[in-house]
């Protein structure tokens, strides 16, 4: 087999141990894997902490993963527990602070097989939202896991939209006591994970009413169970609400209250307070209550949304260089399945897709750094910019890599059926995450309404934030394009995703004024625009992917061959966006007819380009195999001999057989005498 080393990544693969037909793709790489690896990490350094972590994980047994596709909803429950708890000793043994790189290494090789991950958004909003008694007092015992914590926003009746959630919250002023109520069955907390059988605390959140009058939705700490037997508090009602498509580790549940009392201290008071007498202090914006839910939407979209898309490019690729069938040419053995035009089609526009998401990633990261910053001094001017950023690419990101990973599990055949091939396991999670945290249709609303305000600014001559600028630009008209190749110069298809944005836009903005002016109520105005605004956002936030894509080039103009590969990529992202969507680029007259078939004459021809360095191009994301727990996309390619290793370690086959004793034996007995 293949060797992994801690300071090198994969060796280079040698002789009988690597599958001849996956060895000779990495004999013809045109860039430094070594280098593109550490520019994905972030820096050597990057690259080298995470190495040390993953061996690390790997030499321990506890953190193993075989089997896992054979074990039980309650198994990996109860796995995903020990293992959190382990890997909470072993950080602390090994020095590894708490905020440290580590961290996040930990979590991108063993996340699907931890419990405890809402437990860390019940911290982060403690962090955001808490003032420094409250994070003094919380963080301490949440980070030893002397209590365990959930974040209790969604709701049986309600999710996205926070104003509508129903969970009530009146102050006693005589206790100086927060009572909180269920009011009725569709307020009854819904979905949080850790909630079902785990967590002693949660972060709820409620309509606060004080003597009477009502002011919107705040953050309590509440004690859910007992610390002693785990029995549910006083007016706990708390439970698991059952089998989901995926996440078995993670126990999501429900949560009722009544006449719950929490005392004073207990709300989150970074922004807002009530006083002894029942006076309301607020501090800074309403909006702060989608801080949390911003700084989680940005945390998943690169360790969760990204990562598991970079999987599954890298076990369809791996695999599709070691299948082969039919001939290519009459007489020739059977082909390599990527060799085929249908099968790049396929896989390497997901990942193209990859490495612009990544980019994507590390604007959004920069935006987010700082309105984060701002806002923990009570700056919040960049709060709404960050809010629709976040929304606008998490649904793009969610929605793209979702259908991505299922591409890539279609193309693997029958093969990518099987829940040894990792790649069913990597789509029922993924796919979770268009929901959660916010849903997308909604998500491209708040969006959409950012980018009305916006364009109405535009029109009055109002400065706007960086990534609306484009909104305040004259439509530049038709495509300079004359052939094909000039549209592989970034400035003509970054042009045209601008122009296309615009033109969705302006479109929606002109019809809800219009409706408006004629008399319709503003609500119902927009919602006869909703499918054009959300389409409109969509195509805002694919114009920020490749705009940031393209920038990203010229950080890199000093290192040729790693710049040309990463300018291919680029290339592919943006024109399969406009292949795929052709009818938006010709609707306004952008592109005419004749550009339409350079565009996909230019497409179709980077797909061979990249062919020639797929296999390397997924070997820079730097999975070891223990990561990608894949039966078919295996570093030695060896895809059939492990599939039928890991089959023969089924339950099925090592147990008797009641089923053929209770009902097929009788049956199958009556045909002896006559065989």
């Amino acid at each position: 087999m293949a060797l992994w080393n801690v300071s090198k990544g994969f060796q280079s693969s040698t002789g009988q141990d690597v599958n001849p037909d996956l060895d000779i793709e990495r004999k013809t790489t045109s860039f430094s894997v070594e280098r593109l690896t550490n520019i994905l990490d972030g820096g050597a350094e990057n690259t080298q902490i995470r190495r040390k972590v993953d061996a690390v994980l790997q030499s321990d047994p506890e953190f193993s993963r075989e089997n896992k596709y054979f074990l039980s909803q309650n198994e990996r429950y109860e796995g995903a527990v020990r293992r959190s708890l382990y890997l909470s000793k072993k950080t602390e043994e090994m020095g590894w602070a708490v905020d440290g790189p580590e961290q996040k290494y930990c979590y991108r090789a063993l996340g699907d097989d931890l419990a405890f991950s809402v437990h860390n958004v019940f911290m982060k909003s403690i962090l955001g939202l808490g003032t420094d008694e409250q994070i003094a007092k919380w963080i301490p015992l949440a980070e030893k896991h002397y209590i365990a914590g959930t974040y209790a926003q969604t709701e049986l009746g309600h999710g996205t939209n926070l104003r509508g959630l129903e969970t009530m919250a009146n102050f006693d002023v005589t206790t100086q006591e927060f009572i909180l109520n269920t009011p009725k069955i569709s307020a009854m907390k819904w979905w949080p994970g850790d909630l079902g059988r785990t967590a002693t605390h949660a972060v709820v959140f409620a309509q606060l009413y004080l003597k009477g009058k009502g002011y919107g939705i705040h953050p309590f700490i509440v004690q859910i169970r007992s610390l002693h037997d785990h029995s549910p508090a006083p007016g706990i009602t708390v439970g698991d609400i059952g089998p989901k498509m995926d996440f078995a580790q993670t126990d999501n549940g429900y949560l009722m209250l009544k006449n719950v009392r929490v005392p004073k201290e207990n709300m989150l008071a970074r922004f807002s307070q009530v006083l002894s007498d029942g006076q309301y202090v607020k501090r800074g914006t309403d909006k702060i209550n989608y801080l949390t839910m911003i700084v989680v939407r940005v945390a998943i979209i690169r360790t969760e949304v990204l990562t598991t898309l970079m999987k599954a490019c890298t076990i369809a690729i791996r695999y599709s260089v070691v299948r082969r069938q039919s001939e290519l040419k009459p007489g020739d053995p059977e082909a390599k399945i990527l060799d085929y035009q249908t099968q790049q089609q396929k896989l390497l526009p997901q990942l193209a897709m990859a490495y612009a998401f990544h980019f994507g990633c590390d604007y959004l990261q920069e935006i987010f750094d700082q309105g984060y910053a701002e806002t923990k001094q009570g700056k919040f001017d960049l709060l709404p910019e960050l809010h629709a950023l976040a929304s606008g690419i998490k649904v793009i990101t969610t929605e793209y890599c979702s259908a991505g990973v299922e591409i890539c599990r279609r193309a693997c055949g029958g093969h990518g059926y099987s829940l040894l091939s990792g790649l069913p396991s990597l789509y029922t999670k993924l796919v979770a995450s268009c929901t959660y945290e916010g849903e997308n249709t909604v998500l491209l609303l708040q969006t959409a309404r950012f980018l009305i305000k916006c364009f109405g600014m535009a029109k009055a001559g109002q400065p706007l934030s960086s990534s609306v600028a484009y909104l305040s630009f004259t439509s530049s008209g038709k495509c300079r394009a004359q052939e094909k190749r000039d549209f592989l110069n970034p400035d003509v298809y970054t042009e045209a995703y601008k122009q296309r944005a615009f033109r969705m836009v302006e479109n929606a903005a002109i019809k809800l004024q219009t409706l408006i002016q004629s008399g319709t109520a503003q609500h119902e105005a927009w919602n006869l625009c909703s499918v054009q605004l959300a389409r409109a956002a969509a195509a805002h936030s694919h114009y920020i992917i490749v705009q940031n894509f393209v920038k990203a080039l010229k950080k890199f103009e000093k290192e040729f061959h790693i710049q040309r590969i990463l300018k291919h990529l680029c290339d592919l992202f943006a024109l399969h966006g406009i292949f795929s969507n052709m009818g938006d680029f010709l609707q306004d007259g952008h592109l005419s007819g004749k550009q339409s078939d350079m565009v996909t004459e230019s497409y179709l021809d980077l797909l061979a380009v990249i062919r020639q360095d797929a296999v390397p191009l997924v070997d820079a994301f730097d999975f070891s195999d223990a990561n990608l727990n894949s039966a078919i996309g295996c570093y030695d390619g060896h895809a059939y001999e492990r599939l039928f290793e890991w089959a023969k370690k089924s339950p099925t086959n090592n147990q008797g057989n009641q089923t053929f004793e209770k009902y097929l034996k009788p049956l199958f007995q009556n045909a002896l005498s006559k065989l």
